[in-house]
């Protein structure tokens, strides 16, 4: 005896893909449930079909690689409709554009700090040859002091 699909059956299923449809076109709209995925559990819960509905041979299979499909294509297109994945995105990218400005403020810093030592060592060479300078000044008969400045006071000075 041949198991043959009641009126009753049909119209059911026709319903089911009606819900079906409606709910894939919600999800990927970005009409998420709260703490959902863009995926099969809750286009099944959407839909109020069972899930295993849509693997294997069972009635709603070809429903499920069709959403796929659209899923996978809108995912290409840079389209992302579940919310979660897009947090992520955004936050992935935040995160690179901060590690960015990480790495150019510590450039900043090296580079300031060779240009503080720079100056420093200067001095210090500068400072070496002028104690040196006085050091042979001071041991030849040829080189004469001239005399401290005179300081002088003009006027009442009050």
């Amino acid at each position: 005896m041949l198991n043959l699909p009641t009126k009753r059956g049909q119209a059911q299923r026709a319903e089911n893909e009606i819900r079906i449809r409606a709910a894939k076109d919600r999800l990927l709209c970005g009409d998420i449930p709260p703490r959902g995925k863009c995926d099969v559990k809750p286009l099944a819960s959407e839909a109020a079909v069972d899930r295993t509905a849509f693997y294997g041979t069972r009635p709603y299979s070809d429903l499920r690689v069709e959403f796929g499909r659209r899923l996978n294509a809108m995912r290409e297109a840079g389209g992302i409709p579940d919310p979660r994945e897009a947090q992520v995105a955004r936050l992935k990218a935040g995160n690179t554009r901060l590690r960015e400005r990480f790495a150019q403020s510590e450039r900043t810093i090296n580079e300031l700090i060779d240009f503080r030592s720079q100056p420093l060592a200067q001095l210090a060479a500068q400072h070496e040859e002028i104690v040196r300078l006085r050091e042979a000044a001071a041991g030849t008969s040829t080189v004469s002091r001239l005399p401290a400045p005179r300081t002088t006071v003009i006027g009442t000075g009050s």
